[in-house]
């Protein structure tokens, strides 16, 4: 999957003692990226709009 167009945002919750950070683009149509912002070249995580969508619920509750 090619995100190179992607714009990616560091979670809020990964907070800013340069721990672990996580990186999310939802910016291309019908994918969200997740990948670890301190290996951006690295492997990431893609999901489908709805897939992200119960991911994110999910985790909230």
């Amino acid at each position: 999957m090619d995100l190179s167009g992607a714009r990616w945002h560091k979670s809020t919750r990964s907070g800013g003692n340069g721990g672990d950070r996580v990186e999310v683009a939802g910016n291309r149509l019908g994918v969200a990226g997740v990948r670890d912002s301190k290996d951006p070249a690295g492997p990431m995580l893609t999901f489908t709009p709805a897939a992200w969508t119960r991911f994110v619920a999910s985790t909230r509750r």
